[in-house]
């Protein structure tokens, strides 16, 4: 479906109740719910620099009760849409390969599962298929199955789960010598194939979201952060990285919304700047482990913050 001919007549039909779907849902949020924890299975299909899996618990008592639709316009590993497995919902990112590859697994899974089982962990291997990319005419003749099969095995296989292109859009971090990476989890795959089915999977920017949302609809941004030291720039998870301007595009988004009254959540670093854009708005703190610094001791508990409106 083309998401940019889309009136709200045909989202809302897209976007429609299937009884199968919703049992399997039903019973997966119940679990969350009933255990204070998170299921196996779905849960996200990719290593994902800031992903959410491990804020859950803690993010869990700012969630709004009831809502329309859900929308994630930075989605990313889809964290937080796994676990809250809403009946409707939208799911948006800029990253092309990412939208591609949750495409796949809503579309074409059994062709995706056979793919992943022809990787090998193997470093020479890794490199030659990390290396497709580089002539973008030879690349551009994979199928999309081959291009999602491709995305999951790196991520799985490569350096600290890191995502990360250099300015040509290329994927550029090394073989991760894991003993034994799981990269074709097949009974996570159907089990996110099955949360799929009726998603809107949009690949745009997260100003996309302004064509959608409505009033009590729940927007949670993830955007990439502000970096609180030199060394902490992970922005680069597309050829464009993501600045202080547009974190002020995004703040105004987030504005626009809250004047809709959609029930908003967002995520970023606990930093000056963030703290000063959003001090009309509801400021929790949370405790994250991140491990992605190349001096391991350095590795611990920071603080973040998740912002939100009234609701």
């Amino acid at each position: 479906m083309n998401e940019k001919s889309l009136t709200q007549k045909s989202l809302q039909n897209f976007l429609g109740k299937d009884d199968e779907k919703i049992q399997y849902l039903d019973i997966k949020k119940e679990q969350n719910r009933r255990k204070k924890s998170i299921v196996d299975v779905p849960k996200p299909f990719l290593k994902w620099v800031g992903g959410k899996r491990q804020l859950i618990l803690q993010m869990n008592d700012y969630f709004p009760k009831e809502f329309n639709k859900y929308i994630e316009p930075f989605v990313g590993g889809g964290a937080i849409f796994f676990y809250l497995l809403p009946e409707k919902a939208i799911l948006i990112d800029v990253n092309k390969d990412l939208i591609n590859t949750y495409n796949i697994i809503r579309n074409n899974i059994s062709e995706l599962i056979k793919s992943l089982k022809n990787h090998k962990n193997k470093k020479d291997y890794y490199y030659e298929v990390r290396n497709k990319d580089r002539n973008s005419e030879e690349y551009n003749k994979l199928s999309d199955v081959s291009k999602a099969s491709r995305t999951i095995y790196l991520n799985r296989c490569c350096f600290n789960g890191l995502y990360r292109v250099n300015s040509k859009g290329q994927f550029n971090v090394p073989f991760g010598k894991y003993k034994n990476p799981k990269f074709c989890d097949e009974e996570n795959l159907v089990a996110i194939h099955k949360a799929l089915r009726n998603v809107l999977l949009i690949n745009d920017s997260f100003e996309k979201c302004l064509d959608f949302a409505e009033k009590d609809d729940f927007v949670y941004f993830d955007p990439p952060y502000v970096p609180i030291s030199r060394t902490a720039n992970f922005t680069s998870y597309t050829k464009g990285n993501f600045g202080k301007e547009d974190q002020i595009r995004l703040f105004n988004v987030y504005k626009n919304l809250d004047q809709r009254g959609c029930k908003l959540m967002l995520s970023n670093s606990y930093s000056d700047f963030i703290l000063d854009l959003y001090k009309d708005y509801q400021i929790n703190i949370l405790y994250a482990k991140r491990a992605i610094n190349s001096d391991g001791s350095k590795r611990g508990k920071i603080k973040e913050l998740l912002i939100t409106n009234s609701f």
